[in-house]
Formats: structure tokens, sequence, C-alpha cells
């Protein structure tokens, strides 16, 4: 008779309540680190000479006492040296650079979505399925279908040749030229399918696609042509905007 069983038998007994418990779940997904070929302690991690003067102009920018507070921008750089993600390795170089436990730099890494704890493709592509983007456009859905039917893959994995990873993500600021996915560095918004796959074709060829919305519009413009702020403002401080003097 398991524990459980024990306690609930006696608490009926008595004529209390028995006590409830949840299952034990598992997960691949845990925030702990577990040992694998790729990824583990022995594994050699130094930093290059490009990195070694990031580093330090980054580290400049803290009171000397206080330089383990640079964990988020070093973490960054070796993410970038590291291709594109941040082993168990690189996470201990870190610690050992800054001169704070290991640990620490665990908790940091494991907390933000930004750092990948695990190998990446060539193009990280984040698909943003919050609501605006869902609303938005076209709506992500169908850059989901497109982004999936082109890769041959699934949110979350990898192609074969290692050159694109796919997930979806939540909210990356850019709402209001919705639907809109993240590769690496640069954003790509006002999406369509066809727009999409265009991108994905250029980057798999190795060429550089145009960032930013892949419409007609500049930046975050409205499209139709202004509906605001069509005459001079008035009151003081009109001076401060060029274009209106």
């Amino acid at each position: 008779m398991s524990l459980r069983s024990v306690i609930a038998t006696a608490s009926r007994a008595a004529g209390r309540r028995a006590f409830t418990t949840s299952a034990a779940r598992r997960s691949d997904n845990l925030m702990m680190h577990r040992d694998s070929a790729h990824n583990n302690a022995s594994l050699p991690f130094a930093w290059t000479e490009e990195s070694k003067k990031e580093i330090e102009k980054t580290v400049a920018k803290y009171p000397p006492q206080y330089k383990k507070a640079a964990v988020m921008p070093v973490l960054d750089i070796a993410q970038r040296q590291n291709g594109g993600w941040v082993s168990l390795a690189a996470m201990n170089e870190v610690a050992r650079t800054l001169d704070m436990p290991p640990m620490r730099v665990y908790e940091v890494a494991s907390f933000y979505t930004m750092y990948n704890r695990e190998p990446v493709g060539k193009y990280f592509v984040q698909l943003c399925t919050t609501t605006p983007c869902v609303l938005g456009g076209c709506g992500s859905d169908k850059i989901l279908e497109a982004i999936e039917k082109h890769l041959g893959i699934k949110a979350g994995q990898s192609t074969k040749d290692k050159q694109f990873t796919f997930i979806e993500v939540e909210c990356l600021g850019a709402c209001s030229n919705a639907p809109m996915m993240q590769i690496n560095d640069d954003y790509f918004e006002d999406l369509t399918p066809e727009t999409t796959v265009k991108v994905l074709e250029q980057l798999a060829r190795g060429e550089k696609p145009k960032v930013g919305p892949q419409s007609s519009r500049l930046g975050a413009e409205n499209s139709a042509g202004l509906t605001t702020l069509t005459s001079k403002p008035y009151g003081p401080g009109d001076h401060c905007i060029p274009e209106f003097q």
C-alpha cells in the first residue's frame, strides 16, 4: 500500500478530510542542466580576441566592485561567439571572467528567453503569435503555416542541414507592423505567406533580405497616409520639430 493510501485510510478512520497531493510530473523542458555529448563542463570554451575586446568595453561601464552586473551583455557576447547558444562551459567562463559564482550565471541564462541553452540553426526564426500578430494583417497563423510548410519542420525544430531553427514567441514589440518575425537580429514585418517564404529563400541562398516592413510603407507609418499631425502643432516646443520650421 502506498503512503498516500495509508494517509487517506487513516484520515477517513479518524473522521478527517483526506490529504490531496499533486501527481509528480517529469519534463524535458526543466530549467536544470543535463550533461550531453555537445554540452558539458569538460568541453573547451575560450574567449576570442574580438570577444575579449567587447568584454573589456562592456565591463568598463560598471564600477569595478559591481562588474558582475555585466552578466547579461557578457552572456550575449558568449552566445554570439558560440554560434547562437550558451553552453555550460561558456557560462562557466562568463562566471570566471566576472568573478561570480557559476550558479548566478546559470540563473540568468535559464530565466531570460533570449539566451539559448541548446544549439540553434544559423538562422534563428522567431515568429510572434501573440494576439496583435494573430489578428493583424493576414494573421500569424498563416505565417506559421507557411514557415512550417516551406522549411519542412514544426515550431520548436531545426532543419536537418542546421540552417534554420523555428520557434513561436511572445510579443516582440512591433505590434503595429503585425504579423512579424525576428530572424537573428533583424525584424521582418507586415508579412504575408509569400513575403515570408521569399525572406527564407533569400537567406538560404546566402543573400541579405530587406529588413523591416515587407510592404511599401516606411517603418510604422500609416499605409493610408497621415491621419494626425497634419498641421503645425500649437503651443511652445514646436521648434523641436524640424519639418515645421
